[in-house]
């Protein structure tokens, strides 16, 4: 009793050291936006082993913290619906393919032609070194919101190639092995037959088990058996790919592949988020915590320089596959960037190299901390990649120039949820449109639903000309912007005076200011909704449909009222107040 009461003490000690190191690093490096992994990793450096030895089961840690991995692939294969999967198709086995091919390829010739190493063990130091880290890369693509982005979605092709290579890789270190041979062992054949097999069980299962299961924990409305039917599903794949040898990720990933169709997707989603972001930081302290300063201390140039080439290598590879796939440069480099460190799978094709006796365990701990070095290096070239980013904004997508656009009727500035609506109609009337907008990450939206948008701001009178504003029947302003003034409203009016000048403006003030500029149409943004809720609400109470329309006539008539106060009044805000509806000046009749 007092033994477990003693280890109970110790697991609490653990947690609280390890939390709390996490929690004040974390903050640290996030304060200076360099990013929570390397705050993990410099946390388990310190309270690890070669630090002030605090925790010193950094492998039991690493070990149970990848089930951090393997629901991030669940998560991430929940955004992936089996259509959108084929169409990645190309990607995952054309890019992801090619890129840990080459990259292998690469990094094991410089290892057998730059050091001592016999060509087996440059094979099995060489090849781990070219997966790059899903845990790592994941979060940060989630994070950023670019995971759903062209070129988030490439990163992630290679990452899940990089998956499914494990297990070739993991085969050609078996056939190189020295070790005496397993009889019992399965034959690699034979296991890409039972996987197979498994992913069809899958798939099967959640259609036919999970899939009415989730319905009636819908019905029920038990919250908790969300989260217990999920993590059955996690678990599940997980456990039967790691049965027949495969990776578990693969298994939890097509586990969420399964139920990405399903209505429940997202309540799944948020119930395991928080396990997921938890576990990850402790794989990440694990990592830290194994990393042996004392091979570093004795190998310093050795390590620094390995990682700094693998981390060179891996860029102008991946650079040059990006734009071989048709992306733009800054895209493709930043890819390369992010894909540039090595991964937790080398941790684990170096502990199988070892017991294959390919490699002694000062190698495997020397490349163990070339990988550590090269995933801290990777926050630092996501910053710089971000730097390119804010003066290319050219990372996903083609943002083409207005004057590449046909002679359109109707020219619409802003492409956000108002003139997505605006232009829609607009559209169904058939009515020929240039849509612009300033943001790359609309434009990209919209050109995944096929829609032509052009980059630049629309405001100016010079793109608007390049866009024919000057033949133009319209030009419609569905910008969220306060700042748009009477000055750019006069100039645009005086440039294009064949266009009639239709604008969103966002409030009172803002359609004071135009009011007297030529504009032929305003509408404040959230005016006629605010009416309409306002209907909905007497009609949900019972209120005589009569009392509903006079409210909402002397609502707009007063309302016309009090603008016309107040423009003659010089905008003061608070002329005609009087006209305001209340409880003292109700309707007239």
């Amino acid at each position: 009793m007092e033994t477990a009461e003693a280890h109970l003490g110790d697991v609490l000690v653990g947690g609280f050291i390890m939390l709390g190191a996490a929690l004040v690093l974390v903050l640290v490096f996030r304060k200076f936006g360099i990013g929570a992994v390397l705050g993990y990793l410099i946390a388990g450096i310190l309270i690890g082993p070669q630090g002030f030895g605090l925790i010193s089961e950094g492998q039991t840690i690493m070990e149970f913290s990848e089930i951090g991995i393997i629901l991030l692939l669940f998560i991430v294969g929940l955004e992936l619906a089996p259509a959108r999967l084929m169409r990645l198709r190309q990607a995952i086995f054309g890019l992801g393919l090619s890129q840990v091919v080459l990259c292998g390829i690469a990094l094991f010739l410089i290892i057998w032609m730059a050091t001592d190493f016999s060509f087996g063990a440059a094979i099995a130091l060489g090849l781990p070194l070219a997966l790059s880290s899903t845990a790592q890369v994941l979060p940060m693509l989630q994070s950023t919101g670019q995971l759903k982005s062209p070129t988030g979605e490439k990163a992630f092709s290679i990452l899940l190639f990089q998956d499914l290579s494990l297990i070739p890789l993991l085969t050609i270190v078996a056939v190189l092995s020295r070790a005496p041979a397993d009889a019992g062992g399965t034959p690699g054949w034979l296991t890409a037959i039972y996987g197979i097999l498994a992913i069809v069980g899958l798939i099967l299962a959640g259609r036919y088990l999970l899939q009415p299961l989730l319905k009636l924990i819908g019905r029920i409305a038990e919250r908790e058996l969300f989260i217990v039917a999920g993590l059955v599903a996690v678990f599940g794949g997980a456990a039967l790919m790691e049965l027949i040898g495969l990776s578990p990720a693969l298994g939890a990933f097509i586990a969420g592949v399964m139920l990405a169709n399903s209505p429940y997707r997202h309540e799944l989603e948020a119930d395991i988020d928080p396990f997921r972001s938890l576990l990850l930081g402790f794989f990440f302290l694990a990592v830290g915590m194994m990393l042996d300063i004392n091979v570093i201390a004795e190998n310093t140039a050795f390590v620094f320089a390995a990682a700094a080439i693998l981390v060179l290598t891996k860029i102008l590879i991946i650079f040059g596959l990006g734009k071989l796939f048709g992306m733009a440069t800054f895209p493709a480099l930043a890819m390369g960037m992010l894909l540039s460190q090595g991964g937790e799978f080398g941790f684990v094709l170096f502990a199988e190299a070892e017991k294959s006796l390919l490699i002694d365990p000062a190698a495997s701990s020397l490349f163990g901390a070339v990988v550590t070095i090269s995933m801290a290096a990777t926050p630092f070239l996501m910053l710089l990649a971000n730097r390119f980013n804010e003066k290319s904004n050219l990372w996903d997508t083609q943002l083409d120039d207005p004057s590449a656009a046909a002679h359109a009727s109707v020219i619409v500035v802003g492409q956000g949820r108002f003139g997505q609506t605006v232009s829609q109609m607009l559209l169904g009337a058939k009515i020929s449109l240039t849509l612009i907008d300033v943001k790359p990450e609309q434009i990209d939206a919209h050109q995944q639903f096929g829609m032509k948008v052009f980059y630049g701001d629309g405001t100016r009178v010079d793109l608007l000309r390049r866009a024919g504003a000057d033949q133009a029947d319209a030009i419609v302003f569905c910008i969220d912007d306060k700042s748009f003034n009477a000055e750019q409203v006069r100039a645009i009016r005086q440039s294009f005076p064949n266009a009639n000048i239709l604008v969103r403006v966002y409030d009172r003030l803002q359609l004071l200011e135009l009011k007297g500029t030529g504009v032929v149409g305003m509408k404040r943004e959230l005016f006629e909704s605010a009416i309409y809720l306002a209907r909905q609400t007497m009609q949900s109470i019972d209120v005589d449909q009569d009392l509903v329309e006079e409210a909402d006539r002397e609502f707009r008539d007063r309302d016309c009222e009090r603008l016309e106060a107040q423009m003659k009044a010089g905008g003061d805000m608070f002329a005609g107040s009087e006209l305001r509806l209340s409880p003292e000046n109700p309707m007239k009749s």
